[in-house]
């Protein structure tokens, strides 16, 4: 199966070199448990600046557990506990300087189904800008139009900016929330299979957003779609059974995978 991802622009890095100043996650051999069943085994890899990093594999298998550990979302689940670390432009995400929610304007997360606020459009999106104490109106009124335009969104709504959110259809919610976690500059940007309860259209919407979004901010996505992950990632992480099994740009880990598991897995002998 050849598989080329249209939306590369430039050569891409070698993950295998990548020095600090390109990298803008790093996981250091990352373990988690909750209780005694152990989630994720000795997990290290480091994810580039200003691309998109698919997380792929079969249902289960760990890629949103440790997607939410970059932003330390799993501090909300009883009994869990990390081995290991995850860096964030070299300082760890653990350490103690850090406010969680002050990771969490740096490394922001959209799920799978869209969670708008039961507030108006424009309240949705300058959310996050007035938890941080702003509230110049010009301000924030450029700051909304730039993020929903951001998301392809701000032609759709401009005339209905007092409307509520929750009035939207699906896909354009997704874009709501996409525009609310980019309004306040993160660095990352986390996605939980984002198109997964969208319909097909709205999907192409979201997956062309994605390459757009990249030249502002570093793209982590987890998707159960492989098609997906080849048509919008730069590199592609194949997860199994909470190991690494392999890490490589996305078009040579699909048309040239090195683990045998890898090659089952993509053409389709188990998941």
């Amino acid at each position: 199966m050849r598989v080329t991802n249209p939306l590369h622009a430039s050569p891409l890095l070698d993950i295998s070199q990548l020095t600090d100043e390109q990298t803008a996650l790093e996981v250091d051999h990352l373990s988690l448990y909750y209780g005694e069943k152990q989630a994720l085994n000795d997990i290290s890899l480091r994810i580039p600046q200003h691309q998109v990093t698919a997380l792929i594999g079969p249902s289960g298998c760990g890629k949103s557990t440790l997607l939410r550990c970059f932003n330390r979302m799993n501090d909300l689940v009883e009994n869990c506990r990390i081995e290991g670390d995850i860096r964030l432009r070299g300082v760890s995400v653990s350490d103690a300087q850090w406010d969680v929610s002050a990771l969490r304007r740096r490394v922001g997360m959209v799920f799978q189904r869209p969670n708008p606020f039961p507030k108006s459009i424009y309240d949705n999106v300058a959310y996050g800008l007035r938890l941080q104490g702003i509230r110049d109106r010009r301000l924030l009124d450029e700051t909304v139009e730039n993020a929903l335009r951001a998301a392809a969104l701000w032609h759709e709504v401009k005339d209905r900016l007092g409307d509520n959110a929750l009035t939207l259809s699906s896909g354009q919610q997704q874009r709501l929330v996409i525009a609310r976690a980019i309004a306040i500059e993160p660095e990352v940007l986390l996605l939980d299979e984002p198109t997964s309860a969208l319909d097909p259209i709205s999907t192409l919407v979201i997956e062309e957003l994605m390459g757009a979004l990249k030249q502002r901010f570093t793209l982590v996505l987890v998707t159960h779609n492989m098609q997906q992950a080849a048509r919008v990632s730069d590199y592609t992480a194949f997860i199994h059974q909470g190991k690494l099994i392999e890490y490589n740009h996305t078009d040579t880990l699909f048309t040239s995978p090195v683990q045998r598991k890898t090659e089952d897995y993509i053409t389709g002998r188990f998941g």
